[in-house]
């Protein structure tokens, strides 16, 4: 059987005519000579991701990244700017002198 690449807009169009209850998964897959298995995972696909569905994940998982870089540069400094104080000799306490 030959492997055949479908559009993100023709994916859409067909997983929103199930979800609407405009056709049914039978009754598209012969429409469009699509495999159960082919419409089970589109429909997967867009029940978990909604909107985003078809689209590659790695820019979804790039913003995540991006967030958690950000998130962890923010902490480093902060500890920077704690450990810089830390160094500072303080004034205030002054061993005893007896």
């Amino acid at each position: 059987m030959q492997k055949r690449n479908h559009s993100r807009e023709f994916k859409l169009e067909v997983v929103r005519q199930v979800a609407t209850g405009q056709k049914r998964p039978a009754q598209a897959c012969r429409e469009y000579g699509l495999a159960d298995s082919v419409l089970s995972r589109w429909r997967k696909e867009y029940h978990e991701r909604g909107e985003a569905a078809f689209l590659p994940q790695q820019a979804e998982e790039a913003t995540t990244q991006d967030q958690r870089i950000a998130e962890l540069e923010r902490f480093c400094g902060q500890l920077a700017l704690e450990n810089q104080v830390l160094k500072k000799p303080s004034y205030r306490i002054s061993p005893l002198m007896s």
